[in-house]
Formats: structure tokens, C-alpha cells, sequence
């Protein structure tokens, strides 16, 4: 049976519908960074999530191919994630995605070393005659978080954000979003094929101690 990152560590990707905290440790991504809403039909955002899955494919169907890479075992590909921020915005503004900077992610396998990320970009790029060269190797320690499941609209999110930072604030912890910290969503449904209240979207803010 493929290995499954979402039943297996379930602390980052199934929590429950009310907040709690997370220590998250240092983890390998795919990534691909860019700008402007994620909605936008010809919008970066879409061809940013066709990059990162040309190549998550890539390396999980290498066992069919020539390259062997040390330790490969068979998995299912982890869930889209994403980092969100806007410029001279603590947090996330929704009225106005237009100004979205994000860091659209893939976790990779911890046998996935960078020799073998060179080798699918390489791979990919040949066999697809696309351009991957805007995806990247990211290793992001995301430390000590407050996390919680939203289930509905993307655009519902301030409401289970504000339940999140009440949380944290009774616990004695302050929000840590910085130029290196991030906005994060994980999003464990397919929105193309799930009604709106009930996409299930996993919200995670860094945060401190006060």
C-alpha cells in the first residue's frame, strides 16, 4: 500500500475544526513562487500548480523508469499547499487578491535528495517540452504554529483566522508572520469537484511566546 503523508502524520494535515498548536519540522518542497489572484483564468497561479505537479509526477513514476533513486518507496503525492502574504499586510486581505505574493508548494519525500529534483527537472523538461525552471528545491522549517481545519469558502477563512489568534492569544502567544514566516493553507480538497462548504482547507500561522 502507497504510503500516505496524510495518514501518516496526521499533527500536520488532519486536525480538528478548532485550533491548537504544532511544532513543525524542517521539510523539502517543490515550489514555485509568484504574484496576483489565484483565481485569474490566464493568471500565474494556475500554471504554477501544473509545474509542480509535471514534476511531483515525475518523481513518483521514476520507479518505471531509468533513474532508481536511493530509498524510493511508493507514496501517494502530499496535498497543494501554499504560502500567502501582500505587501504592507500583516495576515491575508481577501478584498484584494489582486495583490497576493505566494509561494505555491509540494512536499517532497525525505528520499528526494536535490541530485535527484536536478535529474526530474531535466526529465520533464524533455519529455514535455515545457519549461520547469521556475520550480524549486525548498527546505522550510516552520516551527511553532497555531493551526486549525476551515471547512467552507476560501473567502470564509477571516473567520476561522480569528478563532485561530483568539487561541493562541488566551495561551499567551502572539502572531509571527515576518518576511520568512508565512500564511499557510493546505488545501486537502479539489475545488473543482467539491461544493464550497465543504472544501477542507488547513490554516497554520507562526507564532511566539509573549
Amino acid at each position: 500500500m502507497a504510503f500516505d503523508y496524510k495518514k501518516e502524520y496526521k499533527e500536520f494535515y488532519l486536525p480538528k475544526d478548532k485550533p491548537s498548536f504544532v511544532t513543525v519540522p524542517p521539510m523539502n518542497y517543490l515550489a514555485v513562487r509568484g504574484k496576483g489572484d489565484p483565481n485569474a483564468a490566464s493568471g500565474e497561479y494556475k500554471d504554477a500548480i501544473g509545474l509542480l505537479y509535471g514534476i511531483a509526477f515525475t518523481i513518483k513514476m521514476s520507479k518505471k523508469g531509468s533513474r532508481q533513486i536511493e530509498g524510493y518507496f511508493d507514496y501517494v503525492v502530499p496535498p497543494l499547499e501554499g504560502f500567502w502574504w501582500q505587501e504592507g499586510v500583516t495576515g491575508v486581505d481577501y478584498t484584494h487578491k489582486e495583490n497576493f505574493e505566494w509561494i505555491s508548494l509540494i512536499r517532497l519525500p525525505d528520499f528526494v535528495r536535490k541530485a535527484d529534483f536536478d535529474w526530474a527537472i531535466q526529465e520533464a523538461t524533455s519529455k514535455r517540452k515545457t519549461d520547469f525552471s521556475k520550480v524549486e528545491f525548498l527546505t522550510y522549517d516552520e516551527g511553532l504554529c497555531v493551526q486549525c481545519m476551515h471547512i467552507g469558502p476560501y473567502d470564509n477563512e477571516p473567520a476561522t483566522v480569528e478563532l485561530m489568534h483568539q487561541f493562541m492569544s488566551e495561551q499567551g502567544y502572539a502572531l509571527d508572520i515576518t518576511d520568512l514566516r508565512y500564511h499557510h493553507e493546505i488545501y486537502l480538497s479539489d475545488a473543482r469537484k467539491t461544493a464550497p462548504d465543504k472544501l477542507k482547507t488547513v490554516i497554520r500561522h507562526p507564532i511566539k511566546k509573549v
